[in-house]
């Protein structure tokens, strides 16, 4: 080993490990499996969400890659240390924000980070710049003097992403950090995760059951269920994998009003290549849909319908791609695999007890 998370191969090159990585992990429960057989791997500069039930393993899988509990077997690899024979050097690069995220009551959010910079070995000037510059990144900079007991859930959980990054860590993991925090305040955490992946490079580890807020800021998703990755991918690829074996492009055409007209329009749309079926709009306003098979063929279809509205003086509006939603996904999947979703329920699949945030 060259160093955490990077590794020489034969042939003298360095290759870099993914932040990330376990094999085969598994963690019992007498006769459960909590997490069963865990195959991951979280590629540098992602946001990657692990989306299941409440029950279904996450935090257990979570605390495991953080060395917070021992694994039954299997391997685990996180910045290129195995946390459980090297738990400090994985709690010196890793930021975690766990469910259950709690501050001292009587100290302000600023006194709460100085308390996890010295943990961290850091003191004086240097702590008070990086306080500085993380309580700006959480958008925190004009409350950070307030006591932390004052603060609402979506403000405790933007200060417990300060708290992690405050060590200036390669990967933030975070459990169920959107959960009970209202629509603006969820917006607004979705945002920041997705700029400190834009100007930090962190990687991020989020675990949820949101299946909206996932599909809407996770670069891949893995699919979680009774302690099992039943999927994993983009949420194109998952489409494409647990969906009907189609695509659906939506296009939308100005002066569509009368038979004719109409006729005319699916005439043409249905003699694109690889357009198996015309739904058309149901109303003036709505969309016409266009199945298409097989999916991959979505974008050809797209250019397709562009090349004949222009040919044919078509006023086309509006066109885009339909992904399936991934609840849709997600139900396809956790079926496909034989298992009833939130029907599994783990005992040991708790958050770490309450009080600070592990710094």
């Amino acid at each position: 080993m060259s160093g955490a998370g990077r590794t020489e191969s034969r042939s003298g090159r360095i290759r870099t490990e993914p932040p990330i990585r376990t094999r085969a992990l598994t963690k019992q429960y007498g006769d459960l499996n909590a997490v069963d057989g865990l195959d991951l791997e979280v590629r540098p500069g992602e946001i990657f969400g692990l989306l299941g039930a409440n029950g279904a393993g996450k935090t257990t899988t979570i605390l495991m890659l953080l060395g917070l509990t021992e694994r039954t077997s299997g391997a685990v690899r996180v910045v290129g240390f195995d946390p459980a024979r090297n738990p400090l050097e994985v709690k010196r690069r890793v930021g975690y924000l766990p469910d259950a995220v709690g501050f001292y009551d009587d100290m302000t959010g600023r006194e709460n980070l100085r308390y996890t910079a010295r943990l961290n070995g850091l003191k004086g000037q240097a702590a008070e710049e990086k306080i500085e510059t993380v309580l700006d990144q959480v958008r925190l900079s004009d409350r950070a003097d307030d006591r932390a007991g004052t603060y609402s859930r979506g403000m405790l959980q933007r200060l417990g992403i300060a708290d992690a990054l405050v060590k200036d860590p390669t990967v933030l993991i975070l459990d169920e950090p959107t959960t009970a925090i209202d629509p603006i305040g969820v917006v607004e955490i979705l945002e920041m995760l997705r700029g400190l992946v834009r100007d930090r490079g962190v990687t991020i580890l989020l675990s949820s059951h949101l299946l909206t807020q996932v599909q809407s800021v996770c670069d891949r998703v893995g699919i979680f269920a009774a302690g099992k990755l039943v999927g994993i991918g983009t949420v194109p690829e998952l489409a494409t994998r647990f969906g009907e074996g189609d695509a659906h492009v939506e296009v939308a055409f100005e002066g569509v009003s009368d038979p004719a007209t109409s006729d005319r329009v699916a005439g043409f749309l249905a003699a694109i290549p690889d357009v198996a079926e015309v739904r058309r709009a149901t109303s003036l306003l709505a969309p016409w849909t266009l199945v298409v098979r097989p999916p991959d063929s979505a974008i050809r279809v797209r250019e397709a319908v562009l090349a004949v509205s222009a040919r044919e003086g078509l006023h086309l509006t509006s066109i885009r791609s339909v992904v399936a939603s991934l609840d849709e996904i997600y139900t396809k999947a956790v079926r496909a695999a034989g298992l009833a979703s939130g029907s599994h329920r783990p005992s040991g699949d708790r958050p770490a007890a309450g009080g600070r945030a592990v710094a």
